[in-house]
């Protein structure tokens, strides 16, 4: 509808927006929270809980509001038919643009149950979110570096035990944790100080997902292997917020959550270590062969098109 305006002119209106309700959002969620420590009973978690998920919820769908209305976006999403918001998921993606939470919130709200992600603990004390991010439940994790866990090798279980702890609060409710394995966003600088062996992927990362398989995978009905690609260019997120985004593609491959990880020492066994680092390769050498079937199907229709023209 107002996809005629200017795109920062939209950029800044869709910003403004976004802002606004977050903080009425922030401000919701600080209520209840305030009330459910104030009362002494303890079924008050239960009743509470729903509350405050639902409340971030709206905050999602009204962000969600803003595609239509501010942008002419064309979107490409396959594998979301059998999906159910009373399962407990593992939702494993590439990460391409700052515009992939966005994308990844609007492919999946109302189709699985709310989407919440590790945070380092460091983001604790960020300005109002970092407390908001509290009461929502998301797990807050360290990140120490090989170095320090090799100097101090009794925080890996403790560091473990505390993001169970924190883990063990979804078993009340289904809960959709969301890894981004590459742990970064996709450059072409960074695959080649990478050395990269994929063509439009880094390298994944497998301590994070096996953190999140050794904390939850008992709860998991599957794991949902999300891959994104913007066909004709990768955007930023001022890009998605003027509308610059011609064509987003997310398919999603569900996969059963393999049993032979749910037990073992990532950081401590070296041979499964490595087993589970072949099995992470292998998942995203097909994501990268799906990406480019994708690009190729792209530029074969863009090929056409321009021959009709």
């Amino acid at each position: 509808m107002l996809s005629f305006l200017p795109g920062p002119v939209r950029g800044a209106l869709t910003l403004l927006i976004i802002g606004l309700s977050t903080l009425v959002c922030i401000l919701v969620l600080y209520t209840i929270a305030a009330l459910k420590l104030l009362l002494p009973f303890n079924g008050a978690r239960r009743i509470f809980n729903p509350i405050l998920t639902r409340t971030a919820g709206v905050w999602v769908s009204l962000n969600n509001c803003l595609f239509p209305l501010m942008h002419r976006m064309r979107w490409d999403i396959n594998g979301v038919e059998n999906l159910r918001r009373d399962r407990w998921y593992l939702v494993c993606c590439n990460h391409q643009s700052g515009a992939d939470i966005p994308v990844l919130q609007k492919v999946f709200h109302r189709r699985i149950p709310f989407i919440r992600f590790f945070i380092k603990r460091q983001l604790l004390w960020m300005p109002f979110l970092g407390l908001a991010w509290k009461i929502l439940d998301y797990p807050f994790v360290n990140r120490h570096s090989q170095e320090y866990l090799q100097r101090h090798p009794h925080r890996r279980e403790e560091d473990l035990a505390t993001i169970r702890k924190a883990c063990a609060r979804f078993k009340d409710a289904p809960t959709s944790i969301l890894n981004f394995a590459e742990g970064t966003r996709l450059t072409r600088v960074k695959q080649i100080e990478q050395g990269s062996p994929y063509l439009h992927l880094l390298r994944p990362k497998a301590g994070g997902m096996a953190l999140a398989l050794a904390s939850m995978g008992e709860m998991f009905s599957a794991i949902l292997d999300v891959t994104i690609l913007y066909p004709h260019r990768v955007p930023r997120l001022w890009d998605l917020l003027c509308g610059r985004v011609e064509r987003v593609v997310v398919h999603v491959r569900h996969r059963p959550v393999p049993g032979e990880f749910l037990s073992g020492d990532y950081a401590g066994d070296p041979q499964f270590r490595e087993r589970f680092k072949k099995w992470l390769n292998e998942l995203w050498r097909q994501k990268d062969d799906l990406m480019g079937v994708i690009l190729d199907d792209e530029k074969k229709r863009t090929r056409g098109g321009e021959n009709h023209a």
